[in-house]
């Protein structure tokens, strides 16, 4: 019962604006260390090097693989207003128009899904669209290359990785309510 009164509560607007700029943060300071794990996996024949400034793909896949998960927790529209929130801060901090960044997420979102058809797990759809975002088929083994899929092996392990990049909304709605 307590838990009922204990819970602070946020608006859709603010729930946006934590959700962007903590996800900004989270991106590109854990993108080096992401980047860096690519560059020295063991099931790469030749090395990635891939850059630890390049990180807007990885930004784009963890804003698309987020927003996948939003609608599964919020409803009565707060979903939707949740999304429309982040999706105009992040235009204002791109300096592009709202629709424009919309668009882009979309492209991102189906990009997720295609790479990761049947399957419609929005984890393993991020760890196979950073392998196909950043073209790590060609550091490959001839065997996974020829297939153009990534080692299972690299796949497990990005899961694990990627995981740390997704919210945590069943804590979040612990906490707060949503108004």
């Amino acid at each position: 019962m307590l838990a009922i009164f204990g819970k602070k509560k946020v608006t859709d607007d603010k729930v946006s604006l934590h959700f962007v700029h903590t996800t900004l943060e989270v991106v590109e300071s854990g993108w080096p260390e992401v980047a860096g794990f690519i560059n020295d996996s063991p099931e790469f024949i030749k090395r990635p090097n891939l850059d630890p400034d390049d990180f807007g793909r990885f930004l784009m896949i963890v804003i698309a693989g987020n927003f996948n998960y939003i609608p599964k927790y919020f409803e009565d529209g707060h979903d939707k207003e949740i999304i429309k929130g982040c999706v105009e801060q992040y235009a204002k901090i791109f300096d592009i128009r709202p629709e424009e960044f919309a668009l882009k997420v979309k492209k991102y979102r189906e990009f997720l899904a295609r790479v990761n058809m049947p399957s419609k797990n929005t984890l393993y759809s991020m760890s196979r669209g950073i392998f196909h975002k950043y073209d790590l088929n060609c550091y490959q083994e001839e065997y996974f290359a020829s297939l153009n899929t990534p080692n299972p092996i690299f796949l497990k392990n990005m899961n694990e990785i990627m995981v740390n990049f997704l919210w945590d909304w069943s804590a979040f709605k612990e906490k707060y309510k949503v108004v």
